[in-house]
């Protein structure tokens, strides 16, 4: 899709990621509200460019995307080297947080789908009340594992009767991409957002970091430090290579991204 809209896009070992700041994404938000087709929007950050390397399949989805967004500042840095100087950070949470904020997306009904147990419900509560205007229609809170086909069947028959505009979709990368990739079509719905732990965001359990520290490109080792356990081994395995292969691309050494 963004091949097909020739919007500008910095090329990021095989994935295409837009070269565009909040208020673009926004205004492109708005306008897939308004067209006849259905789409699902990712956010990619360095974790999801480096799966995407080890798995056809996500690299797939990246490229059939609505939007692609610049989650992290390493993929906004390569797109200024790649000349798009207006880029900016698009992260999952800020974007989620504008479009509720919004007046302009007042009437846009919404779904919530991810968490741990209890926090799609508990940012429904906390969204209507910083923002009375929002229209949550309903909440799911998946298991950690695939739905049976009977959970897949109620959750589609849901969706039908609800109809809502968006489903936030927050189950972490790449479960959240292929997810809406293979759901989209079967679902009463304009738009799909993959938006990691927003919803842990917006609701405290995790807590965000300064200004500077994400303009740092330090925003992992914030994540970092609140929950090792689950977080060292992804970033131990994707920072380094991430760094290697994309200093490989950007002296034209290659053009792919093998892992």
């Amino acid at each position: 899709m963004k091949a097909a809209d020739c919007r500008p896009a910095a090329h990021v070992l095989g994935v295409d990621v837009d070269a565009i700041n909040m208020e673009g994404a926004l205004g492109q938000v708005a306008a897939l509200l308004q067209s006849s087709s259905k789409g699902y929007v990712c956010v990619a950050g360095t974790h999801g460019i480096m799966e995407a390397g080890r798995n056809p399949q996500l690299l797939d989805i990246y490229a059939a995307s609505a939007m692609t967004l610049p989650d992290g500042m390493p993929l906004v840095w390569v797109g200024w080297m790649q000349g798009h100087n207006g880029m900016q950070r698009v992260t999952g949470p800020d974007l989620m947080r504008e479009v509720f904020r919004r007046k302009e997306f007042s009437e846009v009904t919404h779904f919530l789908y991810g968490g741990n147990e209890g926090i799609a419900q508990e940012l429904r509560d906390k969204l209507k009340q910083q923002y009375p205007w929002v229209r949550i229609v309903g909440t799911y809170t998946p298991s950690f594992r695939d739905l049976s086909k009977n959970e897949e069947a109620h959750f589609i028959a849901d969706i039908a009767a609800l109809k809502p505009d968006i489903i936030w979709v927050g189950i972490s990368c790449p479960r959240q991409e292929l997810f809406m990739a293979r759901f989209l079509p079967h679902l009463e719905t304009k738009l799909m957002f993959g938006v990691g732990a927003a919803f842990d965001f917006h609701t405290g359990h995790i807590r965000d970091c300064a200004g500077w520290v994400k303009l740092a490109g330090l925003q992992w080792l914030h994540r970092l430090l609140q929950d090792p356990r689950r977080l060292w081994r992804r970033y131990l395995r994707n920072n380094p290579a991430f760094v290697w292969h994309i200093t490989l691309q950007l002296l034209k050494l290659r053009r792919t991204h093998v892992v």
